[in-house]
């Protein structure tokens, strides 16, 4: 296993199926430098790569790898989400596919019913982002929004939210002051509705807060932040009242809210702050690094950047001068090749 540090120039500013284990009999080759995406819980980073998923214990720092070998199917991921509460970690792949790999044993759960579906195209199938609430997670797709039972494990209602309820591009959903928000592309904008409406397969019952591309929309510490694509960051009030707070340099990648920290995340630069939108810290690759930053998580004390060749770069939040350079061994990239035999 890999767990290098690394000294970078940096700014700093103050359907189902059950897959079987053969993990004991092969031995996988699958490359970790190019992450698409982090999220933290249960102690431990969970790094997303191409087709294959890598856990890191912050206190042990071991290294636990889940590929094809221990039932992934090796489709492109996309996105990740971790369950606290239910102990599980759920990777999104962009045909539509769910899988599910439990903490309490070695199973992964294969939910198909998004790449069954023949209404949809296979295009727009890509699952774009997981926002749990209440036992529900809130699947943000390229055709709307799905609703999935973590108790019972099965699919609920599908939200198209399109004029007369055709399908549209959702980047990402949180629940606000008894809201559900969704931020959405191709020019149609933020879109809400009560979270106790009973309704909420009728596009009609949704309103729209405004219009324009945005990649994310993010509750932390009891105020609404939305992400246009133009790279502006907005304050949403509950009267649907866009304030502008900011514009980064570059369009934001990856936005999440853990353990009491926002994350931002854009190709050049990962931002962590505290309520009201309080910077902690900026960290900034500059022109002599050979990455960019793809994704981003942080707790109370240190920041985890996925990176597209470095693999997690991992770092301090009062201090982040030396990087942790975390993944596991495996070839530089996911390339095919053939042996020829004697």
């Amino acid at each position: 296993m890999t767990k290098k540090i690394a000294f970078l120039n940096i700014l700093l500013i103050p359907f189902i199926l059950l897959s079987q284990d053969y993990s004991n009999s092969w031995k996988e080759y699958f490359s970790y430098n190019s992450i698409n995406d982090v999220v933290l819980g249960n102690n431990k980073l969970y790094g997303s790569s191409e087709n294959a998923v890598f856990s890191y214990d912050l206190t042990t720092h071991e290294i636990n790898e889940l590929t094809t070998i221990n039932g992934l199917s090796g489709e492109t991921i996309t996105t990740l989400h971790y369950s606290e509460t239910y102990g599980l970690l759920m990777i999104g792949h962009d045909n539509g596919l769910i899988e599910i790999a439990f903490d309490s044993n070695n199973e992964v759960l294969s939910v198909v019913d998004i790449v069954d579906k023949p209404t949809i195209p296979p295009n727009d199938k890509s699952i774009n982002h997981f926002n749990e609430y209440n036992g529900l997670v809130y699947i943000s797709t390229g055709y709307g929004v799905s609703v999935y039972d973590l108790e019972h494990l099965e699919f609920g209602d599908t939200y198209y939210l399109g004029t007369s309820g055709t399908q549209i591009n959702v980047s990402q959903t949180t629940i606000f002051q008894d809201y559900i928000y969704v931020a959405c592309q191709d020019g149609n904008g933020i879109k809400r509705a009560l979270l106790s409406n009973p309704n909420l397969i009728d596009s009609q019952e949704w309103e729209q807060v405004t219009t324009g591309d945005f990649y994310a929309i993010q509750e932390f510490a009891g105020k609404l932040y939305a992400y246009r694509t133009s790279r502006h960051v907005f304050e949403v009030s509950i009267n649907n009242t866009l304030t502008q707070l900011l514009q980064y340099a570059d369009p934001p990648l990856d936005v999440k809210v853990f353990d009491g920290v926002l994350s931002v995340t854009t190709k050049n630069d990962n931002f962590t702050y505290l309520p009201d939108y309080v910077l902690i810290t900026q960290v900034n690759v500059n022109s002599t690094a050979s990455t960019q930053f793809t994704s981003g998580v942080a707790n109370q004390t240190s920041t985890f950047i996925g990176t597209v060749d470095l693999g997690v770069l991992a770092t301090q939040l009062a201090n982040p001068i030396e990087f942790e350079e975390i993944h596991p061994d495996g070839p530089l990239r996911n390339s095919p090749f053939s042996i020829q035999a004697g």
